[in-house]
């Protein structure tokens, strides 16, 4: 869904430490002959004093720890709670259901806590807008040659300052370029694309916004606690996450160019009718509509989606593919 497998420690978990403390000491030496000599009860405790009433002591300040901490770990909060009364349908990216639930779902037990779908480090970005686009000028040629044409225009939220990364065209530029690679959608022969200005009533509206404005439930919502990006049907918006675009994802192999790529195609994939799907062939190229942002392997996206109670197609069989932001990868790129 509008902000990179491997096996690692989850991400937020505590490591409990719960070895009991020992001392480690011989009483029965005599020092200086080197012989071993028996004590009474008296001389016992006249030589070790308080140290025979802090081992057992420290045992059990150490015993109680480990119990208060074990029990503090089954209590955590779900973090793929939903918010709003929006549910989201495609957690990477996806179209977000224009109807709030008719039942409310179950509280789920716990946080899968993905380390794959955290976002890296990185650059500072702007965390919220005021919600207010501009439509950046700019017009291209149709591209594709059949199926459906898609208009769309480019627009950015007030505020988002792009000056490190291009300049203000620079986000319009990557999806233009993104949609008329041979490696695109567009060169598939089912749809194609044409950019149009802002008083065109385009059919999609890519739109670069800050994380806060993303997790609106009029948006893309927040059910699961990692930024993403989404298709907004209601609204004729391709939600691209601010945060996403600067940063990337952990879980994606690529470098940042490439996983722009990636947002732009999964997203307008939606667009276009596509759903989800998981990694097919292990050690393969990941399709272009599995959730990457979050994972490619199927596992953990899997586990993802059941904690926040998406209903999605993708299943927990062990596979594990490679990063992928093409649609159509065996093609050419552009030379």
């Amino acid at each position: 869904m509008t902000r990179p497998v491997r096996d690692r420690q989850r991400a937020r978990e505590r490591r409990v430490s719960g070895e009991p403390l020992a001392a480690s000491w011989r009483p029965t030496d005599n020092p200086g002959t080197g012989r071993h000599v028996r004590q009474n009860k008296k001389g016992f405790f006249a030589t070790y004093g308080w140290r025979v009433y802090a081992v057992p002591i420290m045992l059990a300040v150490t015993a109680l720890v480990v119990i208060q901490t074990a029990g503090d770990k089954g209590s955590g909060a779900s973090a793929t709670e939903q918010q709003g009364g929006a549910a989201i349908d495609a957690a990477a990216g996806g179209d977000v259901a224009t109807e709030p639930p008719i039942t409310e779902k179950p509280a789920k037990p716990a946080d899968p806590n993905i380390p794959t779908a955290d976002l890296p480090p990185g650059p500072e970005y702007l965390q919220g807008g005021n919600g207010k686009y501009a439509v950046v000028p700019g017009t291209t040629p149709r591209v594709g040659g059949g199926g459906k044409l898609y208009t769309y225009t480019i627009e950015i939220e007030e505020g988002i300052d792009l000056t490190p990364y291009g300049g203000i065209d620079s986000f319009g530029r990557l999806v233009d370029s993104t949609l008329a690679d041979p490696r695109g959608w567009a060169a598939t022969g089912q749809v194609s694309v044409q950019r149009v200005d802002g008083n065109a009533d385009p059919d999609i509206r890519f739109t670069l916004a800050t994380p806060d404005t993303v997790h609106r439930p009029d948006y893309c919502g927040f059910s699961i606690k990692y930024e993403s990006s989404c298709w907004r049907r209601g609204e004729k918006r391709v939600m691209i996450n601010l945060a996403r675009w600067v940063r990337g994802a952990l879980a994606f192999g690529g470098d940042i160019g490439s996983y722009r790529e990636y947002a732009i195609n999964h997203e307008i994939g939606h667009a276009f009718g596509q759903g989800h799907v998981g990694c097919a062939e292990q050690g393969g190229l990941a399709p272009v509509m599995m959730q990457q942002t979050f994972g490619t392997a199927n596992d953990y996206v899997a586990l993802l989606n059941g904690q926040a109670g998406n209903r999605d197609p993708v299943q927990a069989d062990g596979k594990t593919c490679r990063f992928n932001q093409w649609p159509n990868p065996q093609a050419q790129p552009p030379t």
